[in-house]
């Protein structure tokens, strides 16, 4: 997965490559606020630009800085003084985290771009599904285009083209085994979370045959799980709809990191390897 070059190992350059991926991350993170607000409104993300929620006021450049500006201002706005919702830091911060721990996993790789744009979409479409119970199109249909484009620039790049056709083969099977799913039961599963399937699909596919199977798996433990908790505690009936593509999302990314040893260590275990 990892690039040849020497200083993949050098620990100089993971300790700047995890510092850059954070502060992108922190830049990557205040669009995504304005992503999750505008997009399922179907509002342009560019124009106009940011305003006061409160009073429609444009927010000025030096109030714009990511997580600073909202602890300067001690989270309320300069022009009216009206509260500004916690989550906008929040959504900041664990982009950048998201970012650096990412680039601390891969290290110097060409699939770097591609994980962090997942890890991008990961938390915007995580936090409108569970707000509104949507994936927006807006968001869903560019991933396609984009996500096969850096896959493919990173399994070109490393010499291994072979990982395409797994990844075309494991997102079409995860958008049909989804879409059936649908069919099966409209109330549990819609048709955003069949046109994410194929995108999860896509990368689960380009790590391995086992972090797709492994990844379709444990997403629909997690989202059972979560159920089971929410029921116990009374915040759920057997009823209720609960938004699954972040349980999706969630499952995808404990594949991708943990499917392949968890894969080998019962391999070895059953003297299968």
């Amino acid at each position: 997965m990892l690039t040849d070059s020497s200083l993949v190992d050098d620990p100089a350059v993971t300790t700047v490559l995890v510092v850059v991926s954070a502060i992108f991350g922190l830049l990557v993170g205040s669009f995504l606020n304005v992503v999750i607000v505008r997009v399922p409104a179907g509002r342009s993300v560019v124009r106009p630009r940011s305003a006061c929620m409160t009073c429609g006021k444009p927010i000025a450049e030096r109030d714009n800085i990511p997580v600073l500006s909202w602890l300067l201002l001690r989270g309320r706005s300069r022009c009216c003084d009206e509260p500004i919702s916690g989550r906008y830091p929040l959504v900041e911060a664990g982009t950048a985290i998201a970012f650096a721990a990412v680039a601390a996993w891969v290290g110097l790789s060409w699939i770097l771009p591609a994980l962090l744009y997942l890890a991008a979409i990961s938390i915007a479409l995580t936090i409108i599904d569970l707000e509104l119970k949507r994936l927006p199109n807006a968001i869903t249909f560019p991933s396609y285009p984009i996500a096969a484009a850096l896959l493919t620039l990173a399994a070109l790049a490393e010499g291994e083209p072979g990982r395409l056709p797994r990844a075309v083969i494991c997102g079409i099977a995860l958008y049909v085994l989804y879409f059936l799913l649908m069919i099966i039961n409209p109330r549990g599963m819609g048709f955003g979370d069949v046109k994410l399937a194929g995108i999860l699909g896509l990368y689960l596919g380009w790590f391995g045959w086992e972090h797709a199977i492994v990844g379709a798996f444990l997403g629909f433990l997690v989202g059972g799980l979560v159920g089971i908790v929410l029921m116990l505690i009374g915040r759920a009936g057997r009823k209720t709809q609960i938004p699954f593509g972040p349980f999706m999302i969630i499952g995808t990314w404990l594949a991708l990191a943990f499917a392949a040893p968890v894969a080998s260590w019962y391999l070895d275990r059953s003297g299968l390897s």
